[in-house]
């Protein structure tokens, strides 16, 4: 049996245990999280102990200095992070993400450098390949069918019960933790949730804004910079964890900074302002008010979501680790889903 490479891991702290099931080809080495144990370790150098290692790390939680290093000896280096398709839980609650997403240039939430995903994007004949594009429809189809999400875990309810009867267009503000790195590398100016409300507020006058929290400041595992009471007076807080395609069903415009939620939103064929720089911002699909100075292509939705969601993404079964694919992933977010419903 050939020898497995060594693979070093970066900044999987809550994933630890899970490393060597979602890389069983490689003899994997997870290090602390903490990035001053990382230097007081010896890492980079110990790195040279290893015959050709691979490097992986979570996001960008790893010194800057590791990277620059990985690069100037020829040692691979790839990000991971979580899929777009992930789980019946937040990450924050510990659950083990369904998909994830591996970039050997930078994260695909990384505006201001081309990530795998952007150069997909750039490059990719979608034309020329039928079944991906047959394939990539079918999937919307179930993410819809099935109303699945990235975290599957929001309250299901009617808006018009909680809003009364549509009177006048609605337009819906994602509101996301304003800490993320999302947004941190995904905007080129400073931006909090309350900031785009009033933007959507100003723009749409005639309108019902409804401004719909992340789930992770409504349940506590992350804190937000910006108080929704300040903006109360000019939008609905929605003060519930609602699922995404609740949220979705009656909405005619959605303002987000760079969630995830924007592109489901464009799925179900509805107009979408970003204020930062989202992977699927910049292709022609949205209303932007930050440029994609590179990008000198147009994308359609489904080219977007061709790119991201299958050649992007690696899938798999989070109770084994075993490879799975979308449409697996899919099924069984949207059982998981029925069933708690």
């Amino acid at each position: 049996m050939a020898t497995r490479r060594t693979a070093i891991f970066f900044g999987f702290g809550p994933w630890k245990a899970y490393v060597p099931r979602w890389f069983p080809e490689r003899d994997c080495k997870v290090v602390s999280r903490k990035q001053w144990r990382m230097v007081l370790e010896g890492w980079p150098l110990r790195l040279l102990l290893y015959r050709q290692p691979e490097v992986y790390v979570w996001g960008f939680k790893y010194p800057p200095l590791l990277k620059r290093f990985c690069r100037r000896l020829g040692i691979s280096f790839f990000h991971v992070e979580d899929g777009f398709v992930r789980s019946v839980s937040l990450g924050a609650h510990r659950s083990p993400p369904a998909s994830l997403i591996v970039d050997s240039r930078t994260m695909h939430y990384d505006a201001q450098n081309v990530s795998d995903l952007e150069h997909t994007l750039q490059t990719y004949d979608f034309a020329a390949d039928k079944p991906l594009m047959e394939r990539a429809d079918k999937c919307i189809r179930m993410l819809l069918d099935l109303r699945v999400s990235k975290y599957n875990m929001g309250k299901r309810v009617d808006l018009d019960t909680l809003l009364g009867p549509k009177t006048r267009r609605r337009v819906l503000v994602i509101g996301q933790v304003e800490t993320d790195a999302a947004i941190a590398f995904g905007c080129d100016r400073p931006v909090t949730n309350n900031d785009l409300v009033r933007l959507a507020a100003s723009e749409n006058p005639d309108a019902q804004i409804i401004y719909k929290p992340h789930p992770e400041v409504l349940y506590g595992t992350r804190a937000g910079l910006s108080n929704p009471a300040d903006v109360a007076d000019i939008s609905y807080l929605l003060k519930e964890d609602i699922a995404p395609a609740d949220a979705l069903e009656s909405v005619d415009h959605v303002y987000t900074i760079t969630s995830l939620m924007g592109f489901e939103a464009l799925l179900r064929g509805i107009p979408v302002t970003c204020y930062g720089l989202p992977f699927y911002a910049g292709w022609g699909a949205t209303d932007d008010r930050q440029k994609r100075r590179r990008s000198t292509r147009e994308r359609s939705v489904q080219e977007i979501f061709a790119a991201s969601f299958i050649l992007c993404s690696r899938y798999l079964d989070s109770k084994t680790g075993d490879a799975s694919s979308l449409e697996d992933v899919i099924n069984r977010l949207g059982e998981s889903v029925s069933a708690r419903r």
